[in-house]
């Protein structure tokens, strides 16, 4: 302390307002840091991708999510609906909103039948699916937020229709780490490119970049080609690690005198991608499968990227994302009859094969699988601009389906319903941050609970709202 305050270094007004701006911005990039730190697994010995416990046992330990883009019929698939025979070519006795114009009752042009104990009633488009009945918990009763395609890919797989947030995969990874370092613990699959709204369908948003899905386009079978740049053409395996290390040591320097978490995930990144080179290649090969595994799930695209998943899976991955391809392939505003039955040939086999391997191998009890996609279809038929019927159904968020099945779920089992024509949920609506709180809880996760703090507050991927179905949960 000085004796004299005249004894005191004189500073000019500009200087101080200078370093007075810079201690206040000092104390908001450490705001900044601590939230992009806070729950980010920088304090476990394995890093950000670790493998961490719930907050309580979990009955499901992965997640595989068959996403039918474009938005799949309710009516022609999981929810018969013979009131639109009845009414077929006359208008339905109920007020319908529509994003289009629609005209009369379109029929389902598919048969129905029931299958298993439950007797639950399902489309021919699904029939092979139909076999598992016993295990699924259909879910009648999903309603979102608006009746277009962006917006509706957020909410369902981000939790937000308007503002850019961490998808559901990149909050599982957070949450439960990976179980094999090896791999990236998110992978997204997309046949012919990515679907709408790109990688934000599975990013990371606020979380560490670690946490953001790996995409794979399964049309492809070189591993080369699968994932891009998975090997160097221009350095060897050891020239890479040198060059690793190398790479680490400085960004480790940067580090001590400027803590950052975005830099610890960048660092994980690269760590990640270069033990990939040799664990890739062995994963993605569905040809070291026996014939009869293979010869289950078919020779298609959709057949080998459901085997892949599994193969994921069963290496520790935790949430793998089935695309049903680019754009929006489910989205029949015309053609339905056609398109749908094209669409559902794809993936029922598929899905049906993976129920059954899941079965056989031990791992259905605790591998949680879903299915549905970002909203329904209209029960009446869509008009052109002339009045004349196109065979296709408009967008619906007012009421459709979703089915889990696996890890945790009561097989067997219908929640909520929609009305006579299969418009709108009226028994038991299932919000889609209720299916996030759903998801969440089957993984172990109190959904109020996994918050990351960022810009000052907790956030979490279901908001301020979600409520656990209990009725599908075992």
């Amino acid at each position: 302390m000085l004796d004299d305050p005249r004894d005191a270094p004189t500073i000019s007004r500009r200087a101080l307002l200078q370093r007075s701006a810079l201690g206040l911005g000092a104390l908001g990039l450490g705001g900044l840091l601590t939230d992009d730190g806070a729950r980010a697994g920088e304090a476990s010995p394995g890093g950000f991708l670790a493998s961490k416990a719930p907050h309580f046992p979990a009955k499901a330990r992965r997640v595989i999510h068959f996403f039918l883009n474009g938005g799949p019929s309710q009516v022609d698939t999981f929810d018969p609906k013979p009131a639109l025979a009845k009414y077929a070519g006359r208008p339905v006795p109920i007020n319908l909103t529509t994003e289009r114009k629609t005209g009369a009752a379109f029929p389902s042009p598919f048969k129905f039948r029931r299958y298993g104990e439950s007797g639950i009633e399902v489309s021919e488009l699904f029939a092979r699916t139909a076999q598992h009945i016993d295990d699924v918990a259909v879910i009648r009763s999903m309603v979102a937020q608006v009746p277009n395609h962006e917006p509706s890919l957020m909410l369902m797989n981000c939790g937000d229709s308007v503002l850019p947030r961490p998808s559901v995969g990149a909050w599982v990874l957070y949450g439960l780490g990976t179980e094999n370092q090896n791999l990236p613990g998110f992978v997204a699959m997309c046949p012919n490119g990515f679907p709408i709204k790109d990688a934000e369908n599975w990013s990371s948003g606020f979380l560490p970049g670690v946490y953001q899905g790996t995409f794979v386009d399964p049309r492809f079978q070189d591993v080369d080609k699968l994932i891009e740049n998975i090997r160097s053409p221009h350095a060897s395996r050891a020239a890479q690690r040198r060059q690793l290390d190398l790479m680490r040591a400085l960004d480790e320097e940067h580090r001590r005198e400027r803590p950052d978490a975005r830099l610890d995930a960048r660092i994980q990144s690269f760590e990640t991608a270069f033990r990939m080179q040799m664990e890739a290649a062995d994963a993605f090969d569905v040809g070291r499968e026996p014939q009869v595994v293979r010869d289950l799930y078919g020779d298609t695209v959709h057949g080998r990227q459901t085997l892949i998943a599994r193969r994921l899976l069963e290496r520790g991955v935790r949430y793998v994302q089935l695309w049903h391809g680019a754009g929006q392939p489910w989205d029949d505003h015309s053609n339905l009859e056609a398109n749908h039955r094209s669409h559902a040939r794809d993936i029922d086999g598929p899905i049906a094969a993976l129920i059954t391997d899941l079965k056989q191998r031990g791992m259905f009890e605790d591998t949680l699988v879903v299915w549905g996609g970002e909203f329904g279809r209209t029960p009446t038929v869509e008009l052109d601009a002339g009045g004349k019927a196109q065979l296709g159904r408009d967008h619906n968020h007012y009421g459709f389906t979703v089915w889990m099945a696996g890890g945790g779920i009561k097989g067997g089992t219908i929640h909520g319903a929609t009305d006579e024509f299969g418009f709108k949920a009226v028994e038991d609506p299932v919000s889609v941050h209720d299916l996030h709180a759903t998801i969440l809880h089957l993984l172990g996760f109190d959904h109020e609970r996994l918050t990351y703090r960022y810009a000052g507050r907790d956030f979490r991927l279901t908001d301020v709202h979600g409520q656990v179905v209990r009725s599908v949960v075992a």
